[in-house]
């Protein structure tokens, strides 16, 4: 299986549009060019949303075939991950098959979303590991670990590879997220004793603090304008590269 990116960058996400951001990629140009941008900005991973003609949030197998190509000319050396996330528009059957007939070799699945229809869940993930697709598994709450182990087959449970992301601040007020989100999910994942590949998004103006705690505890990182427009001092990010840049920057700086 593919392993998770140190330092991953989500650029655009299924809802936010040109009047949140102007720099807000929604083409596939402009997708591919804010790849190219993150990657010589220290980003050695991508997390693709795509948009249809109108701004739509798409979940298409041929359209994510076609970017996946783009992008592994232009950023051979960057993990590409897909999103199956349903934004109120797809049902579980679209997701899974997007899942499996996209050539992806990395997806991102809600627990929440594939519990909808949890009979088909597990057959999907296991047939998702046969065929070598990572999937990295999205928690917003410290509970959906008891849905993991619900829907999850037995081996791929247990599995040291196993991929999670812990999203901070998604429901939250105002969605804002804190670096104290963080401490739930690290005290389920020390009870299951269970090594895992896991990594972290936040919502809101404290991005670049959860991130930097949870590079401190060992995660992996998630960042850009899906989830967070803002520098730590509450400035608006030029663009998704600079919110890599100041990412990188914060990690490295002494407490």
């Amino acid at each position: 299986m593919t392993a998770l990116p140190r330092l991953m960058v989500a650029p655009t996400g299924a809802r936010r549009t040109r009047a949140d951001h102007p720099a807000l990629p929604l083409t596939l140009p402009e997708i591919v060019e804010t790849a190219r941008a993150c990657a010589e900005a220290g980003a050695d991973g991508l997390h693709l949303h795509l948009r249809d003609a109108k701004g739509q949030h798409l979940l298409d197998a041929g359209a994510y075939r076609e970017a996946l190509a783009e992008l592994r000319q232009t950023v051979p050396a960057m993990t590409l991950q897909i999103t199956t996330e349903a934004a109120g528009l797809y049902a579980p059957p679209h997701q899974r098959a997007v899942a499996l007939e996209a050539g992806a070799a990395m997806v991102s699945v809600a627990l929440r979303e594939m519990a909808a229809e949890a009979e088909a869940a597990t057959p999907f993930y296991a047939t998702c590991a046969a065929r070598g697709i990572s999937v990295q598994h999205i928690l917003y709450h410290a509970d959906d670990f008891d849905l993991l182990a619900r829907l999850l087959p037995p081996d791929l449970l247990a599995a040291t590879d196993l991929q999670l992301i812990f999203v901070l601040g998604r429901y939250s007020a105002g969605q804002e997220s804190d670096t104290r989100d963080l401490a739930p999910f690290l005290d389920r994942l020390r009870a299951r004793d269970i090594p895992a590949d896991w990594a972290v998004c936040a919502f809101g103006r404290a991005e670049t603090a959860c991130l930097k705690a949870a590079h401190q505890a060992g995660g992996k990182l998630r960042v850009g304008f899906e989830n967070s427009l803002w520098h730590t001092d509450g400035r608006l990010a030029r663009d998704n590269a600079d919110r890599v840049r100041a990412v990188r920057a914060a990690i490295a700086a002494p407490d």
